[in-house]
């Protein structure tokens, strides 16, 4: 029987992951650039999950493929969405960003249906893929003026970061199907880090990683609860539920981002957001109907935005 713990843990991961992106937009509008915010929020994230594979030993693989296919889910699920999205949410809201990002499991679905044999499209997954597609195009494509104000560039860039997350969790489930959830989470989140950051050093300077205010206590959140803590909840659920009844955390992150945008930053929401939020989410519930089994349609392996 699932437990009230349970159930607050569930909640408080979707919280800290749909926060990420009111998090984001404050570090950037406080002047921290893309690439510093992302070094220093994965070097937070990194010391606590450090800490705790300290504390519970754990053992490294010892296979050299490994870290290879580590390096490419670091791109893939971390490096690469991390600095797209922030890099986007300088110029639009956080709100889209969070909603947007909420779609990565109907990505999943079809690029494992592409290449996964054990993924093949069904019924329920097709219409789950029309009717969250059809979300998507309210959000940016329906009306011309939409793409106008809020730039085509960014919003092909936050598109980008949800098709990475979708191809990382993919990749982890083809190439890394039996690792430790926690060799995963340490191993991207280290390579990542040193991706970003000699490209932090290199276009933006030392001098920016002297945060202050708003912008040290945005990338402390992203990196020590969005990050950190938010993965030990997961571990904690994935086992003690089966994966599909935790990727249903897929379903509160955008609503909360929605939510909090609209709340702390005052960000504008009509009518045509909280009707491609709702198709987007519906989206998501039809892919994963009368699933009897784990799947790729879990939330990627990664440290979520």
């Amino acid at each position: 029987m699932t437990s009230r713990i349970d159930w607050l843990l569930f909640l408080t991961l979707g919280f800290l992951w749909g926060s990420s992106y009111l998090f984001i937009k404050i570090g950037v509008e406080a002047g921290l650039p893309p690439f510093t915010l992302v070094t220093l929020r994965l070097l937070f994230g990194f010391l606590l999950l450090a800490v705790v594979a300290a504390t519970m030993r754990l053992a490294l693989p010892r296979a050299g493929r490994t870290y290879l296919h580590l390096v490419a889910i670091g791109v893939l699920s971390v490096a690469l969405p991390f600095v797209l999205i922030t890099w986007a949410e300088q110029s639009v809201d956080s709100t889209l960003a969070a909603v947007l990002n909420g779609a990565i499991p109907l990505f999943v679905i079809v690029i494992a249906a592409a290449v996964l044999p054990d993924e093949p499209m069904t019924p329920p997954r097709v219409a789950g893929l029309a009717v969250g597609f059809v979300g998507i195009i309210i959000l940016v494509g329906f009306d011309p003026a939409v793409l106008t104000s809020t730039g085509i560039v960014p919003v092909a860039a936050l598109m980008g970061s949800t098709i990475s997350y979708a191809a990382g969790g993919v990749y982890a489930r083809r190439f890394l199907p039996g690792e430790r959830p926690m060799v995963l989470a340490l191993g991207e989140v280290t390579a990542a880090l040193l991706m970003v950051a000699p490209l932090a050093l290199l276009f933006d300077g030392p001098a920016h990683f002297l945060p202050t205010g708003d912008a040290l206590f945005a990338v402390v959140w992203l990196g020590l609860f969005g990050s950190g803590l938010a993965f030990l909840i997961f571990f904690r659920l994935l086992g003690r539920w089966d994966a599909t009844r935790t990727s249903l955390v897929a379903y509160v992150i955008p609503v909360v981002g929605l939510a909090l945008g609209a709340l702390v930053l005052r960000e504008h929401v009509d009518a045509r957001m909280l009707l491609g939020t709702a198709l987007i989410v519906g989206g998501i519930a039809l892919v994963n109907l009368r699933r009897r089994r784990p799947s790729a349609v879990t939330v990627p392996v990664s440290v979520r935005d």
